[in-house]
């Protein structure tokens, strides 16, 4: 009887410990799952409810309310420019009281957040009226083949302009004007657009003053468009090139010299006259 009750508290022991065992690693495992979680709330960013498309949806297209959704967005990592929820009390809001729509500019694909660069104002079309700066005008440049970088020229692109003539009695060519934006290539406005076309004209954004510039020289020589690279910053110092430098051509300076003035005296000796140099006079 003795050797049961002993076997019998020895086994109640023995599951005493093994319960504490498992008491004490489960209650540790809930410390340091509560303990991670602390950490990440610690480390969360704040969100902030920002507008993206739910479609892929293409330039000239009106942007209507069932065309976007909601999303959380780290409030240190919202794009320049984005459409917020409640964006009324910073700006504009991506829909009009009045029920205007914007219309899209460039293409945007399904879960991108819709930035103002991408859509015209409440109301407006995807005109390039709806690209103009304030203060800047559209002047349209007529291009061929050649001289319209072999129609690889989209709207959104930046060039220089070239113009080459006569001046000064010379054919030169003369940088004129740097970094003009495309607005449209012929009568087509969508950046979107990948395939070459043959442009007979291109649409550029310059203030009244370039534009009278443009014209001018437009009238007066040919002009050449130079396509700027993406991203590329580089000021251009003055650029002018005349026939004698492409091809190497010195001109020769005429020097004239001083000649020294010499007074003679003529004399007869006989038959023979002779002339005597004497000091000038003053």
């Amino acid at each position: 009887m003795r050797i049961l009750f002993g076997l019998v508290l020895v086994v109640g022991i023995g599951l005493a410990g093994f319960a504490a065992y498992l008491a004490k690693n489960r209650i540790g495992e809930y410390q340091a799952t509560v303990a991670a979680q602390q950490a990440k709330l610690a480390s969360n960013v704040p969100l902030e409810s920002v507008f993206v498309m739910k479609r892929r949806i293409a330039y000239g297209e009106r942007l209507t309310k069932d065309d976007v959704k909601l999303i959380a967005w780290p409030e240190n990592a919202i794009p320049e420019g984005a459409f917020q929820h409640g964006e009324f009390l910073k700006g504009d809001p991506l829909f009009a009281e009045d029920g205007s729509l914007r219309t899209v500019l460039r293409v945007m694909e399904k879960d991108e957040a819709i930035l103002a660069v991408k859509v015209t104002e409440p109301g407006e079309d995807a005109g390039v009226s709806s690209r103009l700066a304030k203060g800047m005008r559209a002047f349209a440049l007529r291009v061929d083949v050649s001289s319209g970088v072999s129609g690889f020229l989209r709207p959104g692109d930046v060039v220089d302009v070239y113009w080459t003539g006569e001046a000064r009695g010379r054919n030169v060519t003369t940088l004129i004007e740097t970094r003009l934006p495309l607005l449209a290539v012929d009568q087509i406005a969508d950046g979107d657009r990948n395939a070459p076309t043959i442009a007979r004209t291109v649409t550029v954004a310059a203030s009244p003053e370039r534009v009278a510039a443009l014209a001018q020289a437009q009238s007066t020589g040919r002009l050449t468009l130079s396509l700027v690279g993406a991203g590329d910053d580089t000021e251009l110092a003055a650029i002018e090139v005349d026939q004698n430098q492409l091809l190497g051509i010195k001109e020769r300076v005429k020097v004239e010299r001083e000649v020294e003035k010499v007074c003679t005296v003529k004399t007869r000796k006989g038959a023979e006259v002779v002339e005597i140099p004497i000091q000038c006079p003053e």
